[in-house]
């Protein structure tokens, strides 16, 4: 594994590869790596010739700053974690990144509006500038994401076709603890007991499916009723939308693709999750 740390040393490494017409995944990371993303990593490399990951916390994403600085930080083991499956890992610093001041603005139109657009200004933005300067630099063929970030995967296939840029985004599911906690780095910030609990968050979504209703608002008021029974959680929102607009419905029969996306602090903790109601 080579790792690189700035754009023109990534470049040049991938130049011989893209003269080849190998193939190249590239897997988008902030760090903090776990088995979810593993998964991302072990099906990029399986799937392409090239295995490429970045990682880099980007601060454009970040609307809130005290969220930037306890965001988890681990490049070592992050690096012996991947060791085995990764070709290139590109971890640069933000005066790299930045080099160039990121002033682009896009808009991502109503997939952006919904959940997390309103509950974090610009961060889409954000994810928009880095995303599509790390698909300038590397040129890949597929980039990989998990789907427990629903939304940013819809503004990042939103950004791809705005751009016309010439890759496959490959969504991923979502990779669980044992007790259902859906991975995340933000989970190191969570004490045993918080994390034990956490676990009730999937455990009540997965309770909505056998809910004999197709009623969204009846749905919804089940999982906030739920999660209100334990006093670590506090709901920030549970929205049931379709799975390819993001535009919320009224009734389990309005798509032919429904997700439940919700946000929810533990404690001082911002966990995100989904599930697919079809």
């Amino acid at each position: 594994m080579l790792l690189i740390k700035t754009i023109q040393e990534l470049q040049n490494a991938l130049a011989k590869a893209h003269a080849d017409g190998q193939s190249v995944g590239l897997v988008p990371t902030m760090g903090a790596l776990h088995e979810g993303h593993l998964s991302l990593i072990k099906r990029a490399r399986k799937e392409n010739d090239v295995c490429v990951i970045s990682i880099f916390v980007n601060p454009t994403q970040f609307n809130n700053a005290e969220d930037l600085e306890k965001y988890p930080r681990t490049l070592d083991a992050d690096l012996e974690l991947v060791n085995d499956y990764v070709d290139i890992a590109f971890a640069p610093t933000a005066e790299e990144v930045y080099r160039v001041p990121a002033t682009e603005k896009y808009d991502f139109g109503s997939v952006e509006q919904v959940m997390e657009g309103p509950a974090r200004p610009g961060h889409f933005n954000g994810v928009g500038i880095i995303v599509k300067r790390l698909f300038d630099w590397v040129q890949p063929t597929r980039a990989y994401f998990g789907e427990k970030d629903f939304q940013q995967v819809a503004v990042i296939k939103t950004l791809v076709r705005q751009c016309h840029l010439d890759l496959e985004i490959v969504p991923c599911p979502i990779v669980r603890e044992a007790s259902g906690l859906a991975l995340s780095s933000r989970n190191k910030r969570l004490t045993e007991e918080e994390r034990a609990i956490s676990a009730n968050i999937y455990r009540i979504l997965k309770e909505s499916l056998a809910l004999n209703t197709t009623n969204v608002q009846e749905i919804k008021d089940f999982v906030a009723h739920e999660l209100a029974k334990f006093d670590l959680f506090k709901l920030e929102y549970y929205e049931i939308v379709d799975g390819e607009t993001l535009q919320p419905v009224q009734d389990l029969n309005d798509s032919d693709s429904v997700v439940g996306c919700i946000t929810v602090w533990a404690g001082n903790v911002r966990l995100i999750d989904n599930i697919r109601y079809k």
